[in-house]
């Protein structure tokens, strides 16, 4: 009897050792998988675009704001590069006509975009923008508001009526029954940033995040909202794209907390 009490104690004392022992393995066990399923959730999260060179055709007043986005979005997922082609967005839809080879559209108004619904996905507004006067650094010709550029003797400047910063120009100066003879009608606001910043212009219209991006060259002359037109900026992938998921990706990548805060933070507002 008291043999067979001692195995059955030995027994006993056997598989409590083992379960004591397999409950720490089975604890490391479950906290590995943990750190591997959030490991693989972060990193999908940051790889879960297929990798691929993207180009992206992008509206002119994109230009500064899209480079700090575009390291954000590639640091975020290695192995992906985005080159970016800015222009008016009239020359970005004509390309997309003719069958340019790129992967994602965004312009800056609905209209441009609408001209090419049959290349692209559906749109989504990524941002929005609105237009102020640039001037010489000092506004040395003291331009207060946009009844000021009337003046036959300011040299002013505007994009292109095509341009969509010159259509919202038009729009506004027309509303308030405005005349202005341009001394030149550039393709992009960019162009038009430029000739004031080089000189070449006493004003000019353009985007507040355009003036912002040259605010130690210009200076920008607030335009009241009721006298002025909101921009936006539609993001849609292209239907002819060899990255189509990849595309997408990023598309849609715009409209996410860490791209509208770079947006945001270079003063375009919310969609």
């Amino acid at each position: 009897m008291s043999v067979t009490l001692t195995v059955t104690r030995r027994r006993v004392t056997a598989a409590a050792l083992t379960a004591a022992l397999l409950v720490p393995l089975s604890a490391c066990g479950n906290e590995d998988t943990k750190e591997d399923t959030g490991g693989s959730t972060a990193s999908g999260s940051a790889s879960a675009a297929p990798k691929a060179d993207l180009t992206v055709l992008a509206a002119a007043s994109l230009t500064d704001v899209f480079k700090t986005a575009g390291a954000a979005y590639e640091k975020a997922h290695p192995g992906t590069k985005i080159t970016f082609s800015f222009a008016g967005s009239q020359e970005l839809v004509a390309q997309v006509a003719q069958g340019s080879p790129a992967d994602v559209l965004v312009t800056a108004d609905t209209k441009s975009m609408d001209k090419v619904k049959a290349d692209t996905g559906t749109p989504s507004v990524i941002a929005k923008n609105r237009l102020v006067i640039a001037t010489g650094e000092g506004n040395p010709h003291k331009v207060d508001d946009l009844k000021d550029l009337a003046d036959t003797k300011l040299k002013v400047v505007l994009a292109a009526p095509e341009v969509p910063a010159g259509k919202y120009s038009k729009k506004i100066l027309d509303a308030q029954k405005i005349t202005v003879k341009p001394v030149s009608q550039e393709p992009n606001v960019r162009a038009v940033l430029s000739k004031v910043e080089l000189g070449e212009a006493d004003a000019g219209l353009v985007y507040k995040t355009d003036a912002a991006s040259a605010e130690d060259k210009v200076d920008a002359v607030d335009i009241p909202d009721a006298q002025n037109a909101v921009a936006s900026y539609p993001a849609a992938t292209i239907k002819d794209s060899k990255n189509a998921e990849a595309a997408a990706a990023f598309a849609a990548w715009l409209s996410t907390p860490e791209a509208q805060k770079i947006l945001q933070d270079a003063g375009f507002q919310k969609p």
